[in-house]
């Protein structure tokens, strides 16, 4: 049986669920606002033409944090369309809350484990990009297993990749930057965009993060790679 749809296969989180405090607009904001911007979870591939109304290449964004990244893009980016997944709901209202405050359309979001989405809501060869920005390091190494950039997920994140579209990742933890490196380096269907095959410079376009703001106050270098899709048959 494949692993990947095992049903009795006892799943590792790369997260834990964590109580933090949410403000009174971001409940608002998941209350009213999720109709509009939320995708109920499911288990059957998105139809992104009927999501969006439109056909427009099309970027994902796992563990956006509060979202200032995505709704940047988003809002910077209207001729293509965003869908974020974040698993904890203060974030998960605060981009809302953002969104609808400045008016922008081409964003859908998920409250939904990241392996989850991939596996049975985002269709084959449909994603332009996926962005994975300051995941969980997991630090201690009997927790490694919980590191979501891992075997498991880089050859499903590139089977959602068009060819030509783009696996783009940073962190502020050296180790899990080297762990990024080895495994997408040895991973089928990718292609480094570094010249020297390690990492590529700060994307321009990335709105710098409270989580890559606190990695440089504790002195912290921040690796950014860039991993594209190529075509397997060198065609």
């Amino acid at each position: 049986m494949n692993g990947e749809h095992d049903p009795h296969r006892r799943a590792i989180r790369s997260y834990v669920l964590r109580g933090g405090r949410m403000t009174d607009a971001q409940a608002r904001a998941l209350q009213l606002l999720w109709p509009r911007f939320g995708v109920d979870a499911a288990h059957e591939p998105l139809e992104l033409a009927r999501l969006f109304g439109r056909r427009a290449p099309c970027t994902l964004e796992i563990g956006f944090g509060n979202g200032d990244n995505l709704l940047a893009l988003a809002a910077n980016h209207p001729e293509q369309d965003f869908i974020g997944v974040e698993v904890h709901a203060p974030g998960v209202g605060h981009l809302l809350h953002g969104a609808a405050t400045q008016g922008v359309g081409n964003l859908r979001v998920i409250q939904q484990d990241a392996m989850d989405v991939l596996r049975e809501r985002i269709a084959p060869a449909s994603l332009q990009a996926i962005l994975v920005l300051f995941p969980d390091p997991w630090h201690k190494k009997r927790h490694h297993k919980r590191r979501l950039v891992g075997a498991e997920f880089a050859p499903l994140a590139v089977s959602r990749l068009v060819v030509g579209g783009t696996l783009q990742l940073a962190t502020d933890w050296t180790p899990y930057a080297e762990s990024m490196l080895a495994v997408l380096s040895a991973t089928p269907g990718l292609r480094n965009q570094a010249f020297d095959g390690g990492y590529v410079p700060r994307n321009a376009g990335r709105t710098r993060t409270r989580f890559e703001a606190r990695g440089e106050r504790l002195g912290h270098a921040v690796h950014d790679l860039c991993f594209e899709r190529i075509n397997p048959s060198g065609g």
